[in-house]
């Protein structure tokens, strides 16, 4: 799985995890809330979310991040700073302007947060990397085998003012036909709240992006004509192809670096929970609280080097090793 999708798929567990520690942070007695006077205690409160699998599981994160700092600090592992910032910047570079930011911001996460879990990652890839082999070859067999996945279709870039009826649609096309400005008629008059503010632009797209309405009249146009109204399931509207870009076949040589990192991922992805597995196993854990004796139970004889991680481990795994936000200590 691609690294920005790992990172959205681990924000809820993260999430989660920096949460109660939050509120295991609060004050120690009184009231959480009151319903119609009926009161929620602290005490009741937290028993309830100390008692539920998801302590359990914040815990085996917890245990799971001390483990591969001290792992870090034994082995020498030193991750520099710039080495961290360069990773955040690539995943906040695949997110349109701000929205990776809002989607920490939802979820309650810091800058922090971001910061631990990208370090833990590059610890990670480094405690494995000597098991990861991709020859020249294996890239190439992958080309050979998936050079069709690589090849871009036709895209077209355009704007469009959408509206919501046929009489404002022709009054919108009348004002830019007679050399009205398309941006500050995008934002009078559209009612596409991701793209009014930017002029209706819409970016490249190709075939089977759109609506099929918009898309025959936008494939159909040529660059820098205006067609419309056009009309589809959300309203009218008037559509500006700017550019256009025909398809093109893959070489190996623009994608062997992409498939090279792909085919890292994907070994890397097997190996960090045998690693992180492997860990525990060699790792004392002292749980103190009864209610979690089980979630560390005592390692099993070793079969050799070709054991198994268990799912619960490969989950675990999965989570650290995405590059999204961690839960700071």
């Amino acid at each position: 799985m691609p690294r920005t999708f790992r990172a959205v798929a681990a924000v809820g567990a993260v999430a989660l995890c920096v949460s109660l520690v939050a509120c295991s942070n609060g004050t120690g007695g009184g009231d959480v809330a009151a319903v119609n006077g009926q009161k929620i205690s602290r005490a009741d409160f937290d028993h309830k979310l100390e008692s539920g699998a998801a302590a359990r599981q914040t815990l085996t994160q917890m245990v799971q991040q001390d483990l591969i700092d001290q792992y870090a600090r034994d082995n020498k592992i030193d991750i520099p700073q710039s080495a961290v910032d360069k990773e955040e910047a690539d995943i906040k570079a695949k997110y349109p302007a701000g929205q990776f930011e809002s989607l920490l911001k939802q979820q309650g996460l810091t800058e922090a947060d971001v910061q631990q879990i990208l370090r833990q990652r590059l610890i990670l890839e480094k405690a494995v990397a000597s098991k990861i082999k991709v020859s020249d070859a294996d890239v190439r067999a992958y080309f050979d085998k998936n050079h069709a996945v690589f090849d871009k279709p036709a895209q077209i870039r355009a704007r469009h003012i959408l509206v919501a009826d046929l009489p404002t649609a022709q009054a919108v096309l009348a004002k830019l036909k007679a050399g009205g400005n398309w941006a500050a008629l995008a934002k009078q008059f559209s009612t596409d709240p991701s793209s009014k503010d930017k002029g209706g632009e819409l970016g490249f797209f190709g075939h089977g992006m759109m609506v099929k309405q918009f898309e025959d009249a936008a494939f159909g146009a040529k660059v820098g004509q205006i067609v419309g109204p056009v009309k589809s399931p959300f309203g009218y509207h008037i559509i500006q192809v700017e550019e256009k870009k025909p398809p093109t076949k893959a070489s190996y040589a623009s994608v062997q670096a992409q498939i090279r990192t792909q085919l890292t991922q994907q070994q890397e992805a097997q190996q960090i929970p045998v690693f992180l597995q492997n860990l525990r196993q060699t790792a004392r854990i002292d749980v103190y609280d009864d209610r979690y004796k089980d979630a560390f139970p005592p390692p099993l004889p070793t079969p050799g080097a070709s054991e198994v991680a268990t799912p619960a481990a490969s989950a675990a795994a999965a989570a650290s090793a995405a590059p999204a936000p961690a839960a700071s200590k």
